[in-house]
């Protein structure tokens, strides 16, 4: 074992150009971090040092304080689920369904309301906290629930807590969780998303739960705790996975609340991987807000010298994303990017420029070499570039 601790970070959203496929998905163009840089005046001092920004262009800098890298994609599709499953290994070669363009078929939303007793209002593609105030007090009034969608494979399912309480609201997303694993409804995610507040203040509170299905195969986190590792979730990679190879949960909903949790991991001893979401990016990102988008990066670049020096000599931290979503290129939609890859410890003798990694799976792949466990079912170590 080289690192007794690694610390997977994914800066939810931050793809870093198109992926060599990109034009499959209408996607030619697209960079999130090089049209955010483009369009707003980036101060990330403490991220350039580790590579951050040459992964836009991969241009050589021999003057780093890390390894850094991309990665492409090669799980087809450009959403949560596909973007973590490579990165820990896991195939997926068949896309979940999508709604976001045509809405959520006819037939589903029968079938829904024949189970749940309960009619359906929404249906779209909408930003969460549009669509609660456009039809919060119709559902507060009627006594429904506001289903829609929000680019990629998910169904959000929400309803105004004083009117239809959180367990209610749980079981109702049970309940169409069950019904959309027909093949011909399997979307990734259904999410339950409880409001509060009066009219043209509704907000959303903080119990929101994902049920996600779970994955077509075991991954490196499943390997990791059959052997006795810790697995330590933030934010919510616990809900991607469907809980699977996760032995300890630590729910954050936004940047400030993962990074918090994380430091305070660091202090720790334990013996495994802490892998941790950070949602606020993705969140704005599909406000279309480059301004708000770019702040958020500056107030991460704040926070990289704390985290950093929580490292023991023996830890590895890893930077990367799982998607991207570009708002000059579409409107409020996931983009097919490569990920950045920076890579961290306080024992490298000489940090540099990696080559491109062909697959995201290469990070877990590298995850499991380190822990001395069976390589994963996709993914090509690096583990021994890493001096």
């Amino acid at each position: 074992m080289k690192f007794k601790r690694v610390f997977l970070v994914v800066l939810d959203s931050l793809g870093v150009g198109e992926a060599v496929d990109a034009i499959n998905y209408d996607d030619t163009g697209s960079n999130t971090l090089g049209h955010i840089k483009d369009n707003y005046d980036l101060f990330v001092p403490n991220l350039k040092k580790l590579g951050f920004l040459n992964t836009i262009n991969m241009d050589e800098n021999n003057n780093v304080e890390a390894y850094y890298t991309i990665a492409r994609p090669t799980n087809p599709g450009k959403d949560t689920l596909i973007g973590h499953y490579e990165l820990v290994g896991i195939q997926n070669m068949v896309s979940f369904k999508d709604f976001s363009q045509s809405g959520i078929p006819s037939d589903l939303i029968e079938r829904i309301e024949e189970y749940t007793k309960i009619k359906i209002i929404g249906n779209k593609n909408a930003i969460g906290t549009d669509i609660i105030n456009e039809l919060g007090e119709r559902q507060i009034s009627y006594k429904t629930l506001i289903l829609y969608t929000s680019n990629g494979s998910n169904i959000y399912v929400a309803a105004h807590e004083d009117i239809i309480p959180v367990a209610k609201l749980y079981e109702y997303c049970e309940i169409i969780r069950k019904i959309t694993l027909q093949e011909e409804w399997k979307v990734g995610r259904i999410i339950a998303k409880p409001f509060s507040g009066k009219p043209g203040k509704f907000k959303f509170t903080n119990e929101k739960k994902e049920y996600a299905i779970t994955p077509p195969m075991g991954s490196i986190l499943n390997s990791l705790k059959d052997n006795n590792y810790s697995v330590i979730s933030i934010g919510k990679i616990s809900d991607v996975f469907n809980g699977e190879g996760i032995s300890k949960i630590m729910k954050a909903s936004s940047n400030s609340e993962a990074i918090n949790k994380l430091s305070d991991i660091m202090e720790k001893n334990f013996t495994g991987l802490c892998f941790c979401n950070l949602p606020s990016f993705d969140e704005v990102a599909h406000k279309q807000d480059i301004e708000e988008y770019g702040r958020l990066i500056e107030e991460f670049d704040v926070e990289v010298p704390m985290l950093l020096n929580r490292l023991n000599n023996d830890d590895l931290l890893i930077f990367t994303a799982d998607h991207g979503c570009d708002s000059t290129c579409k409107e409020h939609e996931h983009t097919r990017e490569n990920v950045p890859v920076i890579i961290f410890s306080r024992s490298f003798k000489e940090p540099k420029r990696l080559d491109i990694m062909e697959s995201m799976a290469n990070i877990g792949a590298t995850i499991a070499e380190n822990f001395e466990l069976p390589a994963p079912f996709i993914g090509k170590s690096i583990l021994d570039k890493l001096k």
